[in-house]
């Protein structure tokens, strides 16, 4: 596997690939979850770009990036031993040289603004932006991103679609642990006992999409009752929602569409999650 540090040692590997590339983009400190993503290009594509950026547009000011895991040597191990073609690994100053306050940015109205964007208004803003480069940068045909940030998966398809990107955007389902908690990177800033609650939020979610299936249930209501129950289990909610999802909006429940979102803290962790309502169409 090569492993570029910069742009133009990236595409020095680049024009060597084979068609089409596919692309996987990381913050590294990789689970099972990002090497299924992996896997699943490897299958899909003739190359596989893989990126690891810890990007700090897409952190608020008290959030973790400093302490964010960085463990570039092992990822880069695991990479390589899945047929990884190339690792796009570079640096703050390779990504914005000309500084971050300066940056160009991508912004994605609306879908940006609800569930994750309400509670931390800057970090599509930095996701669409580092993403957009990614796909300038690595020029893939292919990208593909977990199920498990919805959001940022929907976020992702509305801007390459409108800003005509050539590039095909490839969802993959969510990968959990054997009691249902979602994998994640932050799941290690769990405790011992609170790893023992996290699946509760997959358990509440679950139970709320089969609730929802009934048309003439009341989605509000369903939202509060959710809410309390993770408060009572020892979460600190953010928002649980039951929304369209396509448009991330509120609905009436009518649609064969619905989608119900979670995001909640335990301990040092902000844990998101999310369960489509199966529809009796």
């Amino acid at each position: 596997m090569d492993i570029a540090r910069t742009i133009a040692e990236l595409r020095n590997f680049h024009a060597k690939l084979n068609k089409p590339i596919g692309l996987v983009p990381t913050m590294g400190n990789l689970h099972q979850g990002h090497l299924n993503l992996v896997k699943c290009s490897i299958e899909r594509s003739a190359s596989t770009i893989a990126t690891i950026f810890v990007n700090p547009l897409q952190f608020g000011p008290n959030e973790d990036f400093a302490s964010y895991p960085r463990m570039l040597a092992d990822d880069a191990e695991h990479l390589a031993s899945l047929g990884v073609n190339v690792l796009f690994a570079p640096t703050d100053d390779e990504m914005y040289p000309e500084g971050r306050e300066d940056h160009t940015s991508v912004v994605v109205p609306t879908l940006t603004k609800t569930l994750c964007g309400a509670s931390r208004p800057t970090h599509f803003d930095g996701v669409t932006t580092v993403v957009a480069k990614l796909f300038n940068i690595c020029q893939a045909q292919i990208a593909f991103f977990g199920e498990k940030d919805w959001q940022q998966l929907t976020v992702i398809k509305q801007m390459a679609r409108q800003l005509d990107i050539p590039i095909q955007i490839e969802s993959v389902p969510t990968n959990r642990h054997e009691d249902g908690l979602a994998m994640s990177s932050r799941n290690q800033y769990l405790t011992v006992d609170e790893r023992k609650v996290a699946p509760k939020l997959y358990e509440a979610l679950c139970d709320l999409a089969s609730r929802a299936q009934n048309d003439e249930v009341d989605l509000r209501q369903l939202e509060l009752e959710g809410a309390e129950r993770l408060s009572l289990a020892g979460f600190s909610p953010d928002y649980i929602a039951i929304r369209d999802q396509n448009s991330l909006q509120e609905t009436t429940g009518t649609t064969n569409e619905l989608r119900v979102f979670g995001a909640a803290y335990l301990g040092k962790a902000r844990l998101i999650d999310n369960v489509p309502v199966s529809k009796n169409v």
